[in-house]
This record gives C-alpha cells, sequence and structure tokens, in this order.
C-alpha cells in the first residue's frame, strides 16, 4: 500500500511544478546563505587560531562549506527538472534520472541535518582546543624575542583587552608561570635572586597579572601586582574587595562567544533542513504523479502521487536485500525462478562424434 497517497489533476500537477520551480531557486539562495555561514564560521576560528589547540573544530565549517556548494549544484539541476515537469513530453527525458537525483538530494539533506546537529555538539571539543592552546599562549607570553612566539605577547594582550577576560581559567593562571621576560629583570636585585631560588624550576613567579587584565571601567587605579598582598595597598582586601581585574578566564569568555555563533548557525541551518526537505517532499510527489501520467497513458487525466509505493517495513526490506545483494554480482541469481542455462550441459567429445543415422525408406 502507497504511503501518503495524493491523487493529482493536471491543474495540480502544473501549478506543482512551477512552484516546485520557483521553490528551487529559493533553495539556491539557501545554499549560498549556508556557504556563507561556513566561510564566516572559519573565519572567527582563523582570527584566534593562536590561541587553540590543532584539532576537528573545523570539520563544521568545511562541512557547512561543502553542502552549502553542493546545494546551489543540486537545486539548480533542480528547478530545470520541475520546469520541465509541467510538460508532460519534457519529463520523459528525465523519467530516469529523477528517482537517481531524489536520492542524491535526500543524502544532501540528510548531511545538512548533521552539520546543523553538530554545531551543538562540537562544544566539547572546542573547549579542550580553546584550553590547552591558551595554556601554551600565556606559557610563552614572556618570549617576545623567540621567532615563532614573539607575536603571542601581543596576541594574549588584545584577546584578554577584547574579551574582557583575563588567564585561561582566570587571573590566578599568571601566578603560576612566568610572564616576565628575563631580559627585563634585574639580576643585580635580592628581591629577584630570591624569587627565582625560591622557585624549583628558577622561574620568576609573582601574584600578578599584565596590565590587559585591568579592568578600565574600574574607579580604583589597577592593581596588578601583589594581588594577594593586603599590607601593599591601602584600603585594600582581596578576600572581600571585588578586584579591580577581569574576573572571568578567557576560556570561558572565548566558548560563550563561539558557542552564540555556533548556536545561531544551527538554528539557520535547521531551517534550511526543513525547507529543503519540504521541497524534496514535493519534487517526490511530482516525480511518481508524472510517471504514473505516462504508465496510463492519459497526459490530460488524474494521477496518483506518493511518498512511497510500499510501507516503510516492505520498502526497507526491499533496500536492504539490494544492499545484502550487491557483492553477488558474479552469483547465480535465483530470484526469478530461472535455472542457469550453463549448468547440466553434457560433454562433447570433439574427437568422437557419434552421429545417429535414419535409413531412408525406399520408394516404392
Amino acid at each position: 500500500m502507497a504511503v501518503l497517497k495524493v491523487k493529482f489533476t493536471k491543474t495540480k500537477r502544473d501549478k506543482l511544478a512551477q512552484i516546485l520551480w520557483i521553490l528551487n531557486w529559493v533553495s539556491v539562495v539557501s545554499g549560498i546563505i549556508l556557504f556563507s555561514l561556513g566561510l564566516f564560521l572559519k573565519i572567527e576560528i582563523k582570527k584566534r587560531n593562536e590561541v587553540m589547540a590543532k584539532g576537528d573544530i573545523n570539520s563544521v565549517p568545511n562541512m557547512l562549506i561543502s553542502v552549502g556548494v553542493i546545494a546551489c549544484i543540486i537545486n539548480f539541476l533542480g528547478g530545470k527538472i520541475c520546469y520541465d515537469c509541467s510538460d508532460a513530453n519534457k519529463f520523459s527525458r528525465w523519467k530516469l534520472v529523477m528517482l537517481p537525483y531524489i536520492v542524491c538530494t535526500f543524502c544532501f539533506t540528510f548531511c545538512i541535518l548533521v552539520g546543523a546537529l553538530m554545531c551543538y555538539t562540537m562544544r566539547n571539543e572546542l573547549e579542550e582546543s580553546l584550553y590547552l592552546g591558551l595554556r601554551d599562549a600565556i606559557k610563552f607570553y614572556k618570549d617576545t624575542d623567540i621567532p615563532g612566539r614573539c607575536f603571542l605577547k601581543k596576541t594574549v594582550d588584545l584577546l584578554q583587552i577584547g574579551f574582557r577576560c583575563c588567564g585561561n581559567n582566570g587571573f590566578r593562571d599568571w601566578f603560576e608561570i612566568q610572564w616576565v621576560s628575563p631580559r627585563y629583570l634585574n639580576m643585580a636585585s635580592k628581591e629577584v635572586l630570591d624569587r627565582l631560588k625560591s622557585n624549583v624550576d628558577g622561574k620568576f613567579l609573582v601574584d600578578g597579572v599584565p596590565f590587559s587584565c585591568c579592568n578600565p571601567s574600574s574607579p580604583r587605579p589597577c592593581i596588578q601586582y601583589q594581588l594577594t598582598n593586603n599590607s601593599a595597598h591601602y584600603n585594600y582586601d582581596f578576600l572581600t574587595e571585588e578586584l579591580n581585574i577581569w574576573m572571568r578566564g578567557c576560556r570561558e569568555a572565548l566558548l560563550d562567544y563561539y558557542t552564540g555563533i555556533m548556536r545561531s548557525v544551527g538554528i539557520a541551518a535547521l531551517l534550511i533542513w526543513l525547507f529543503e526537505l519540504s521541497v524534496l517532499i514535493g519534487v517526490r510527489y511530482l516525480q511518481t504523479a508524472m510517471k504514473n501520467v505516462l504508465l496510463l497513458g492519459d497526459l490530460e487525466g488524474e494521477s496518483d502521487g506518493w511518498l512511497l509505493e510500499n510501507s516503510f517495513v516492505e520498502t526497507a526490506k526491499y533496500n536492504i536485500n539490494i544492499i545484502k545483494n550487491l557483492g553477488k554480482a558474479n552469483q547465480i541469481s535465483t530470484v526469478s525462478g530461472m535455472d542457469d542455462p550453463n549448468i547440466n550441459i553434457q560433454n562433447t567429445d570433439c574427437d568422437k562424434t557419434n552421429i545417429t543415422t535414419k535409413s531412408i525408406p525406399a520408394a516404392r
């Protein structure tokens, strides 16, 4: 029994073909939108590539870009097919192409859904990438004289100013690394030498943060050094007073920023998926309706259109059998119930010929 069978008159078939022709051109625009969203996300990730570890975070924008390009090609072809389907004579040229086209469009539509869902599932990969990338960037903050790392100080400072954040997880991350370059340390100072000797690794660690962590909205002058020493500052208690530096870590700030972008991209991709799915359903109805018109032979009469010719279970079993038999092309097919004509043929001896001669009756 056909699934969701609908009866179409010639007028309805023509209107459906015209509507689908317009919708396919709208789908071309949606493909351009998908491509643009993927390109935008890729550029945003590329902007802060220095503070991200290498990983699979580019898989989502790459997929959106690829799907967008494919959408433009497939829907351009679909517009041409739907335009010709308004004429039964022209449809005969596309009769054999329609079903493979619908299958390819279904796979492409499924890829849009996968891309939309990936926008919501890549948060963990992005968080890990940001954690590792920011950890290394802060670690090499002081290496302003080393090629390949000299840009990290500027990158981290601009990041902390732009996103109003400090450190990886928070401002205390700066307490655990030496972020002051050795060239700016006075090795003749007893305080500097004592700090270097007090650390097992010989690092100059201070309870201070770079200037980019300062909050310009604070009425109090920025306190960068001795953040945990109450006696070093007048009327100051770091346990109770809200510090005049950014409290949020840059990993959280960047994660919220990219999560907001991906959430918007995911919603747009889901809407495009729903639109493409509706167009695909319309094309399937048009294909089956036009096919039945040709079978009936009455181009002006009514015809049935459906999504599936048989039930879901029967269609699934049929497709599973096709997949199972893909690797059995060289085996004997017993589907038709016919035996192989090459079986049970008696061997002939070419050297010996056994010819049975019949005697010719004599004439009377």
